[in-house]
């Protein structure tokens, strides 16, 4: 074989032995005979990939072809050597000793079968997954919800989100995929949860925030307010003499856990004016006067 075993993997010069493990087990899943039986030219590279990677697995063998001591076949350049002298000889496809039992491991792993003594037998391996990208609603997302997937051959699929699924998360539906050959089993659907945002809720983390309107009166004399929440609306109880921007906190109303204490809901109060101020509000705060030197700017220096 003349050809560049690390163009024939398609890797860099530099590439690790795990990148050529893994170009390798791509060319042989494409290529293997028994993928592709009565095709020549797919044997023909199928060979061609496991010399390249005997001897590229080969760290002894590589340095030597790295040296341009040896070609691409094992076979020594120069005066010393001689066409067919190499470590290729003898093996189908110029297979190397040092690098065969890995092919055969490779094979094995790969097509769920075994390969000895540089026989081929009849292999069987799992279909491809199949992605897909599911939109859902922020309270879907965490509180969990069924949703249904229409799938590429037509077939319907009831999905369960689990609660507190986060935006990106993958769903792996077993055995939803492309069908396998020779009798593999079928490869997964992988579906990629899209939540869309909350027109009121934020979420960080485990932790829910939600910004509640109340009003001056509210924020003045205390009391219980109505406040929504993912799992419904709860009475939240407003201490007297309220600023906004001051936060509360509802435990365990945040983001259902898989493992544990779910997240807490953090309500921060904004005091919210009516459009129209009427008058008599108008001359209740001229009236006002506070009772000692009021500056709620006086830590700012102003």
């Amino acid at each position: 074989m003349a050809n560049d075993p690390y163009k024939v993997l398609g890797v860099a010069k530099s590439a690790s032995k795990d990148e050529i493990r893994k170009a390798y087990r791509k060319l042989a899943k494409k290529y293997h005979p028994d993928i592709r039986p009565d095709d020549e030219k797919a044997e023909t590279r199928f060979k061609e990939a496991s010399a390249a990677f005997a001897l590229l697995n080969n760290e002894e063998e590589r340095a030597r072809f790295d040296r341009g001591e040896i070609d691409a076949s094992g076979n020594p350049n120069g005066p010393q050597g001689f066409p067919g002298a190499g470590h290729g000889q003898g093996f189908p496809g110029g297979f190397a000793p040092g690098g065969f039992e890995d092919i055969s491991d490779i094979l094995s792993d790969l097509f769920g079968g075994q390969s000895r003594g540089g026989r081929r037998q009849s292999f069987a391996f799992k279909g491809d997954d199949i992605r897909y990208s599911l939109q859902t609603s922020f309270l879907e997302a965490i509180n969990g919800a069924s949703k249904q997937v229409k799938m590429g051959d037509g077939k319907q699929l009831k999905i369960t989100i689990p609660s507190g699924t986060k935006d990106g998360d993958l769903l792996r539906l077993r055995g939803q995929g492309r069908p396998g050959a020779g009798g593999g089993p079928p490869g997964d659907a992988i579906v990629e949860i899209k939540v869309s945002a909350h027109g009121n809720f934020k979420r960080e983390g485990n932790t829910i925030r939600l910004d509640l309107p109340i009003t001056l009166k509210e924020a003045v004399n205390g009391g219980k307010v109505s406040t929504p929440t993912p799992g419904g609306v709860v009475t939240l109880t407003l201490p007297p003499n309220t600023s906004s921007g001051k936060i509360l906190r509802l435990k365990s109303k945040g983001v259902p856990s898989r493992n544990g204490r779910p997240g807490d809901m953090l309500v921060r109060l904004m005091i919210v004016l009516p459009d129209n101020v009427d008058a008599e509000l108008k001359k209740c705060l001229a009236d006002w006067l506070p009772k000692e030197d009021y500056n709620p700017r006086k830590n700012l220096g102003v």
